[in-house]
């Protein structure tokens, strides 16, 4: 992966030293959009879309599972990273019926959490590396982890702002 040609991100690794502070900007970000009036964050715009509740959700389990999976790779060797379970956990974790303001301030602290991790790396620790199984298993860095993981919330908050009722097509 080099870029997403429907977000626009590139992934550049030299990002990675501010991946803690994009990460809490994103999750201000999503807590704002969790303003909204409950009823529309819940609708989803066809069944297979996610509503904009759900997108929340699941970047905020986005940044626990990549946090844990950082830790793992300080642990051990290129541990495989396993897949979250994305689809199921909309349903599993029941995401439509959670309180926006609650999912507002837990984004916010997984923000937290998730750099806290990364500002404790050492330059060797960057290069450590994980398998990183989507879209085909990889080996990947920890650089290339926090990156992504930036890209997982800018793309889906793309998203989330597409599925609000009126919002531009485009958008």
């Amino acid at each position: 992966m080099t870029g997403c040609d429907e977000c626009g991100f590139e992934y550049d690794l030299s990002l990675a030293p501010s991946v803690p502070r994009l990460a809490r900007e994103h999750a201000g970000e999503y807590a704002d959009l969790l303003s909204a009036e409950p009823s529309l964050l819940r609708r989803r715009p066809a069944p297979d879309v996610w509503s904009p509740l759900e997108y929340a959700c699941h970047v905020r389990d986005v940044l626990l599972v990549q946090r844990e999976r950082l830790l793992a790779a300080r642990r051990r060797d290129t541990p495989v990273a396993e897949a979250m379970g994305r689809d199921e956990r909309v349903e599993h974790a029941g995401y439509a019926r959670e309180r926006p303001a609650d999912v507002a301030r837990q984004l916010r602290d997984a923000a937290l959490l998730f750099g806290g991790v990364l500002y404790l790396l050492t330059p060797a620790d960057w290069e450590r590396t994980l398998v990183y199984t989507y879209p085909a298993p990889e080996e990947r860095s920890l650089c290339w982890v926090a990156v992504h993981t930036v890209h997982e919330l800018r793309h889906h908050l793309l998203d989330a702002r597409r599925a609000l009722p009126g919002a531009p097509p485009g958008e």
